[in-house]
């Protein structure tokens, strides 16, 4: 069958505090808030999307604003790393920065020859930054002290913790469009045959890590994109016809998603490009205001009484 993904489409994870969450994502690192509305099963909760100038596919990355009740634990069956990439020349200038605001970082070969600055947001999510030609945003999101020569540029990869490496890249290469380019040690890279940027995948296996546990800190879910309706059903057959479980198709009003679990534990999604961010808000204003899904219109007075303003 035809290839039906295009690499990742956006990342969800779970927050604390949903101010130091804005906070963190916009004014340090300098993302777009493309999108403010709340989680569509549970609209007590904020649901933040973060990425470049349009919102485009591959830079964008959300949250479910949970409270700092619980803190979740990493371990396998989840993304355990997230790594945008950043323009050639632009480190230093990002060493600086993250100590200038107290954010400790370690600059480290990831195994693969590259130069990354690993650090974490408040709730101990662990992202990273890559220096490279191979992500590209064609809107990258400047800021007063961020300029575009040195702002992120979508999503470079992601690692995802496993206790078995070979299933989940089965699933991988045969229903989602990625080849495995190299292994070193623990670590095998996939990348997608089809994108540059937003391609790449680690699988870190550790056979003995126990499970991780879902909660703030730690990613939910991970998107793949696919360009539109027909695509995602036959996406989904695909996943049928694989023997894994698959969700319905749902509509997430920016996009329509698949959902289905990989043989390692990890939520993957499958989401289309259409009908994007700027379906009930111009671009101009992309996350200036709360947006609610339509079945949710009606209880808006309620949500936004319930949900802490964000300044």
């Amino acid at each position: 069958m035809e290839n039906l993904t295009y690499g990742l489409h956006h990342i969800t994870a779970i927050a604390g505090d949903a101010q130091r969450t804005y906070d963190f994502y916009t004014k340090l690192l300098g993302l777009r808030l493309v999108k403010k509305t709340v989680n569509f099963d549970a609209p007590d909760a904020y649901h933040f999307y973060f990425g470049d100038t349009e919102g485009s596919p591959g830079t964008i990355l959300t949250f479910f604003a949970w409270g700092d009740e619980v803190k979740g634990v990493p371990g396998a069956g989840t993304v355990s790393q997230i790594t945008f990439a950043i323009p050639v020349g632009s480190i230093d200038f990002w060493k600086k920065r993250l100590a200038q605001n107290n954010i400790r970082f370690v600059e480290q070969n990831d195994g693969f020859d590259e130069n990354i600055l690993s650090f974490a947001d408040p709730d101990g999510l662990s992202l990273a930054l890559i220096e490279t030609e191979k992500g590209k945003t064609s809107q990258p999101w400047a800021t007063s002290d961020i300029s575009a020569q040195y702002a992120t540029q979508g999503f470079y990869g992601i690692t995802l913790t496993l206790n078995e490496t070979e299933p989940s890249v089965e699933v991988l290469k045969e229903l989602l469009g990625y080849t495995v380019s190299s292994k070193q040690g623990a670590f095998t890279r996939l990348s997608h045959r089809f994108e540059a940027n937003a391609a790449y995948i680690d699988i870190l296996e550790l056979p003995d890590e126990p499970e991780a546990m879902i909660a703030a800190g730690i990613v939910h879910h991970v998107a793949f994109r696919t360009p539109t309706d027909e695509f995602i059903e036959l996406q989904r057959a695909k996943v049928l016809d694989a023997d894994l479980h698959v969700s319905p198709i749902m509509d997430r009003t920016y996009f329509h998603s698949i959902y289905f679990r990989e043989p390692g534990g990890v939520l993957f999604e499958v989401a289309t490009d259409s009908p994007g961010f700027d379906v009930d808000e111009p671009l101009a204003e992309l996350g200036q205001s709360l947006k609610l899904p339509i079945q949710f219109e009606r209880f808006r007075t309620e949500i936004e009484n319930t949900l802490t303003p964000i300044h």
